[in-house]
């Protein structure tokens, strides 16, 4: 069977026949900070170098229109006859335009606001300094999108779940007197995720009385923890627990058939704000039914020295084996009430 969610916390879904493509360009923010960095980086390069190549067919027609080139080429032909304001009385739109190659560096040294100072603006073209002020705003509109990807795509949440870890395996023993499902989460930063919050789902094909069939039916189990309830304070590494009882799937599985339940998934979701940016993040993972140990528990990795807690991460994964029923809850149970 396929995994829903993989370890890393990929879905490992696609989308596929998506009649209405339109509708990522409505929203076109968000489909530019998706898109993968090479795409990203291509699509901002063709626009700055059509929107330069544009503006500097403006600033070549203008010219043309003006006949600013017309007079920069017979100034490059005779200086002699003046330079532009000179004795002959030419004013031109743009100083030192005489091809479209003088045109497109314009255009660049506008948007991007070089000013290296061989060409400028004059007061003879009203048009030129309407192109002026439009060319300014367009650098800045694309200049500020590309920021934002920039800083959108470099600060995504999935990237501080990168240090949001999760035990290899699940285990299932005793504790309390009760059959549990246990799993071990941790963080590697100083840094802390305020409100964190933790929570569990199974996702196995289901049936309904009417025959419909669900392929992914998401159920959710109650869980435990050291703390109580789905908030958890995640300065140490924690055991996350859940209680098999009569509500829980698991409650009719046993160490001889859990291997034999290829469809079961178990999906855990851990969800919080960053301390330091203040953006919510979420970090998954996922437990096969052979990820699953019965009869072993994690061994202890938070020890005091000199004065302080420290947490030993080559043993986060690490577990021993205990004594546990090999037998369904629903068997222990009723054990439980014979005796």
């Amino acid at each position: 069977r396929a995994r829903f969610v993989g370890k890393n916390g990929a879905c490992n879904v696609a989308h596929k026949n998506i009649r209405e493509q339109g509708r990522f360009l409505q929203d076109v923010f968000t489909t530019l900070v998706d898109l993968k960095w090479p795409h990203t980086l291509l699509i901002f390069t063709m626009s700055f170098l059509c929107s330069w190549l544009l503006f500097g067919m403006v600033w070549w027609l203008i010219a043309f229109a003006h006949g600013d080139l017309d007079h920069s080429t017979r100034l490059q032909r005779d200086p002699r006859e003046g330079a532009a304001g000179a004795p002959d009385g030419f004013v031109p739109c743009v100083t030192s335009i005489h091809s479209f190659t003088s045109a497109f560096l314009f255009s660049i040294e506008v948007q991007v606001t070089i000013g290296f100072g061989g060409r400028m603006v004059t007061e003879e073209c009203p048009a030129a300094i309407l192109v002026l002020i439009v060319q300014n705003i367009v650098g800045l509109v694309i200049n500020a999108i590309m920021l934002g990807c920039i800083f959108m795509k470099t600060s995504q949440a999935h990237r501080r779940a990168e240090t949001l870890i999760f035990s290899k395996h699940a285990v299932i023993a005793m504790r309390e007197g009760k059959l549990c499902f246990m799993l071990r989460v941790g963080d590697l930063r100083k840094s802390m995720i305020i409100s964190a919050t933790i929570r569990m789902q199974v996702v196995k094909k289901t049936a309904s009385l009417e025959g419909e069939v669900v392929p992914l039916n998401q159920i959710d189990i109650q869980m435990e923890n050291p703390v109580g309830g789905n908030s958890i304070f995640l300065v140490s590494p924690l055991i996350i627990y859940h209680v098999i009882d009569k509500n829980s799937p698991l409650y009719d599985i046993s160490p001889l058939n859990l291997h034999h339940h290829e469809d079961l998934e178990i999906i855990v979701i851990l969800e919080g704000v960053v301390e330091t940016t203040g953006i919510t993040t979420q970090a998954r993972t996922s437990y096969l039914a052979d990820e699953i140990l019965w009869g072993q528990r994690f061994v202890p990795i938070v020890a005091e020295e000199d004065g302080r807690y420290s947490v030993d991460y080559s043993k986060f994964g690490n577990t021993v084996k205990v004594p546990t029923p090999s037998c369904t809850a629903r068997q222990l149970e009723e054990d439980k009430s014979i005796m």
